[in-house]
């Protein structure tokens, strides 16, 4: 079961300057995190880009966002995207934790600084100083490459590389209909004021699949929603959902690339624009609640 959150290249196409943009992003970041997202999504909507603050930009500020930030100074460096990067609040992820009996420990993102002889490698996972690590058979590491270890104690340090995907938020740039084809992108959920209102019963109804199978949930840009941004006429977002539930009312289909449902996660909003940032807070808190 997995979460995967996807927002537009034109994420922070309102915002008067970088310091904003920043800022408005680093909220994201923290909305995916605190509601344990696996993967947080940029797709394409050049049309809606401003020039100033494109995919590139969105997709740097947020992976800089949900990099440890024991790591961050080596594995970014300097970069012009990251002015203010001191404007991101922090994410405090929940480290995954297990047994330390077997030896599972918890879960940590470490990057390679020294490839050495005889297998081992020297990889600053952010404990006082770099660690020295045997390298798993058929696992090969470069210098500057991030790694998972496993640590089971920090008091004598016992630890160990996994050939594991990287723990924590995955940042990534993929097009919708790659997304919503993924075998496991579970409910795939279309966040827009056209959708059908989320009313307590149909929750109840939702949260069991969300529980069960994981979901994929696409948000808007700020005065560009998801139709705008797949050029479909709001009024025919209806159809879009009818077509998804395998009802043929004789209309032709629209642009829609896969959705399950078009939903309205803030059904009596009292300011005429909800932002994205303010969208993923609501609208994730919703779709976790269970049965």
């Amino acid at each position: 079961m997995t979460v995967s959150i996807l927002v537009p290249s034109s994420l922070s196409r309102e915002a008067e300057d970088k310091r904003e943009a920043t800022r408005k992003l680093g909220y994201v970041a923290r909305a995916a995190t605190v509601f344990r997202a696996d993967r947080l999504l940029v797709f394409p909507d050049r049309d809606g880009e401003t020039g100033r603050f494109d995919g590139g930009f969105v997709e740097t500020v947020l992976r800089y966002a949900a990099t440890p930030p024991y790591l961050r100074n080596e594995a970014w460096g300097m970069r012009d995207e990251l002015e203010y990067a001191g404007v991101l609040p922090p994410l405090r992820a929940v480290s995954q934790t297990g047994s330390e009996s077997n030896g599972s420990g918890s879960s940590r993102q470490g990057i390679v600084t020294e490839v050495g002889p005889e297998g081992r490698v020297r990889v600053n996972c952010g404990l006082q100083h770099p660690i020295s690590l045997n390298v798993p058979p058929k696992m090969a590491v470069e210098e500057g490459e991030r790694v998972t270890v496993r640590i089971s104690s920090r008091r004598p340090v016992r630890a160990k590389l996994v050939d594991e995907p990287l723990p924590g938020l995955a940042v990534e740039r993929t097009d919708l209909s790659t997304a919503l084809g993924r075998e496991d992108a579970g409910v795939r959920i279309a966040a827009s004021r056209f959708g059908e209102e989320l009313t307590v019963g149909r929750l109840e109804t939702l949260a069991g699949r969300v529980h069960r199978d994981g979901m994929t949930v696409a948000f808007g840009a700020p005065e560009r929603g998801l139709p705008d941004i797949l050029g479909i006429e709001a009024s025919a977002v209806g159809t879009a959902q009818d077509a998804a539930a395998g009802e043929d009312d004789g209309v032709e289909p629209t642009a829609d690339p896969g959705f399950d449902l078009w939903l309205n996660t803030v059904p009596d909003q009292g300011s005429e624009v909800v932002r994205t940032e303010e969208a993923l807070f609501a609208t994730l808190a919703s779709l976790s609640l269970r049965e």
